[in-house]
């Protein structure tokens, strides 16, 4: 018999960090991280702290350092880092375990941590040629006993997809290409042992910097008020931002059914746009671009219905940026999220073992079935190779150039043409023969 329990909380964070490495996140995540501790209060009578926290970068390092795959101390110092954050803010110091590092997935081990099983990571390109300059990491876990033996299956995908405006056509391009091509091995639940989309799950969270912008219609004849001047003033309060989130992308594309089918959002018009801030600044935004929520979090669950594409059983508890961290140009957003409670097994279900059980996956609409790309693998390698070779000669050049790739071009010729000077000029002049 699957054990009763309570709803999980769940807690996203998503931070593009601006290429700034150790130094794009502060020492305190108190801002960030902590007040969602405290948030959940309301459920009972004590604080309670989530049990599956879900933390994802974006730019996290110099862009030839993480094509060249030059990453593992940087993710190490994130990791210790984030977790003795999370577990010292804890209202009763609760401990986690860290699942996975493509994503920072951590559960509590005192209510999840000890069921977790069948862990899995996947990683794809969206950039040229499938590179990883943009793309998407997946973690992937099944945690057992939950409403039946075989128990849920939770996964996390954490994404950066084609940035500017102009390119809306391109974000859902990747899209799609994440849903085709981010696969995981098929559980041993599972009944179709084909390789598994990130919708065959029984819980969804998709995160990260998806780079859509707030794109308002074409100006009026007489009207040359630039458009991030419109955008700025429609910011002040929450119902001018209710406004304006009539003429975001992501908004508009996901209710035309072109892009995060099945997926849900929160409000998130409560906080002002996310993108694109001036460096050092709290409230101050770069004039360079429109105003925008570039940085998202999005779910699904099992029990959420097609009929019903705008209510999900999740409960949104909190959802927010926080504009306190400075060193990007981006604002880093967390949500708080309450998982329904799990739908208990049938008295047929009741008799299989944990293997013969059956996970519950989502509901989507009869019209939309994503389908693996045979050519997945191919495709994610081809970029791999790709990214391993641009980031090593970047580096190199980096190198030389004493931290600009560009000097390092600069010197590189220049000690190319000095080479072949010397080797062309005689060197001493020729012996004379003694008599």
């Amino acid at each position: 018999m699957a054990q009763t329990e309570e709803r999980l909380l769940v807690q996203i964070g998503t931070y593009n960090t601006n290429l700034q490495a150790g130094a794009g996140l502060p020492q305190d995540l108190v801002d960030w991280l902590s007040p969602t501790l405290h948030v959940s209060s309301f459920l009972s009578k004590n604080p309670r702290v989530p049990d599956i926290v879900a933390i994802g970068f974006q730019e996290l390092l110099p862009l030839h350092l993480g094509l060249a795959g030059l990453s593992d101390a940087c993710g190490q110092e994130r990791d210790v880092h984030i977790r003795t954050q999370i577990e010292a803010h804890a209202p009763n110091h609760e401990s986690y375990s860290l699942v996975a590092k493509v994503v920072n997935v951590y559960t509590r081990d005192d209510t999840v941590a000890r069921r977790v099983c069948d862990v899995q990571t996947q990683w794809t390109g969206c950039g040229p040629a499938y590179m990883g300059n943009k793309g998407a990491v997946g973690v992937r876990f099944r945690v057992r006993d939950r409403g039946s033996k075989a128990g849920e299956v939770f996964t996390f995908v954490c994404a950066h997809l084609t940035a500017h405006e102009p390119y809306l056509a391109n974000r859902i391009a990747d899209y799609n290409h994440i849903v085709r091509t981010l696969l995981f091995a098929p559980l041993s639940t599972s009944a179709d042992q084909r390789a598994a989309t990130i919708y065959s799950t029984s819980h969804l969270f998709f995160f990260g910097d998806l780079n859509f912008r707030v794109s308002l219609p074409p100006r009026s004849l007489g009207n040359e008020r630039p458009h991030h001047e419109e955008a700025l003033t429609m910011l002040k309060d929450e119902k001018s931002r209710e406004a304006l989130k009539e003429f975001d992308q992501l908004q508009r594309a996901w209710r035309d059914g072109r892009v995060f089918v099945g997926l849900k959002e929160g409000p998130f018009w409560t906080f002002k746009c996310t993108y694109k801030y001036k460096l050092g600044e709290i409230d101050k935004y770069n004039t360079k671009r429109s105003p925008s929520w570039t940085d998202r979090i999005l779910y699904a669950t099992y029990t959420d219905s097609p009929a019903t594409p705008e209510h999900s059983n999740i409960g949104n508890i909190s959802y927010t940026s926080v504009p306190s961290y400075t060193t990007s140009d981006h604002k880093p957003v967390v949500s708080m999220l309450l998982l329904p409670p799990p739908v208990p097994a049938t008295s047929d279900e009741s008799e299989f073992s944990e293997t013969e059980g059956r996970t519950p996956t989502l509901q989507l609409p009869s019209a939309y079935v994503p389908t693996p790309d045979p050519l997945a693998t191919l495709k994610r390698y081809i970029g791999r190779v790709l990214d391993r070779i641009i980031g090593y000669i970047w580096a190199l050049l980096t190198l030389v150039g004493a931290g600009s790739a560009v000097v390092g071009i600069f010197n590189f010729f220049c000690g190319y043409a000095a080479w072949r000077w010397w080797w062309k000029t005689p060197t001493a002049a020729a012996p004379v023969a003694v008599a």
